[in-house]
Formats: structure tokens, C-alpha cells, sequence
């Protein structure tokens, strides 16, 4: 298993600009080591790579995620880590419960609007004569 990556090869690998990874290096969130000025990759920065991206797709601020990312140092044996992360998991999910339900009704109205304009249009095009004017035929 490969052991050390350059910046392109995480870029690749996780779909991500170079310049994603240097703003998450700028804000401390991973730190590669640097021979002269190659960053060089580990498999811990890798995992928190990886980590942070999982965060930012389910929502999380990237406070919350450094939170969560910094208590990997801590020598408690993760527990704090998991506790932590349990706790702002279920929020998260009550977030985005949330978010659905917002999303469904908002597809709901604007799909009960859809029906209501296009029966309008209808109903004008219905009661209107079928003869065009001079203008209109300009612009067809």
C-alpha cells in the first residue's frame, strides 16, 4: 500500500483543485510534510482528506469539521472523538431532515404553480382566434 502522496496524486485521487488542498493545509486542517517546496502526503493526511470532504458533502461548517478532525490527537483512545462525532452526526441528520422536508414542499408549490399557469396559457390560447396579427407574423 502506497504510503506517501504528492498534492496531485490527492487531487486526483479525491476529484479536488490543487488549490482546495493548500486552503485546507492554509487552515490547518491537514498538514503534509515538505521536502524544499514539494508537499508530501501521508496516509494521516490522506484519511483526514478524506474526512473533511465526507463532512463538507453532509454539510458541515469547516469548524465543525477541525473540531471533530482535532480530537483525532487527543490520547483517550478516540472515545471523546466518538462521542463528539455521534453527537454532531445526529444533528446533522436533523439538519438535512429538515432540508428535505423543505426541498419536498417547495417542489410540491411550484409544481401546483406549473399546473395553475400552464391551465392559464391554455385557457387563453383556447378562447384566443387562431389568427395571427401582421406583428406577429414579423417576428416568426
Amino acid at each position: 500500500m502506497q504510503t506517501t502522496f504528492s498534492i496531485g496524486e490527492l487531487a486526483r485521487e479525491f476529484g479536488v483543485t490543487l488549490r482546495t488542498l493548500r486552503f485546507y493545509e492554509d487552515k490547518g486542517l491537514i498538514s503534509p510534510q515538505r521536502q524544499g517546496l514539494t508537499r508530501i502526503y501521508g496516509r494521516r493526511e490522506r484519511a483526514r482528506l478524506k474526512l473533511i470532504l465526507l463532512g463538507k458533502r453532509v454539510g458541515f461548517p469547516l469548524d465543525a469539521i477541525r473540531e471533530m478532525l482535532d480530537l483525532y490527537d487527543l490520547k483517550d483512545g478516540r472515545t471523546t472523538q466518538l462521542r463528539l462525532a455521534l453527537a454532531r452526526f445526529g444533528e446533522q441528520v436533523e439538519v438535512l431532515r429538515r432540508q428535505k422536508s423543505d426541498i419536498e414542499q417547495a417542489i410540491t408549490e411550484l409544481t401546483r404553480t406549473i399546473s395553475v399557469i400552464q391551465g392559464m396559457i391554455d385557457a387563453r390560447e383556447t378562447e384566443a382566434p387562431k389568427t395571427a396579427t401582421p406583428a406577429l407574423e414579423a417576428a416568426e
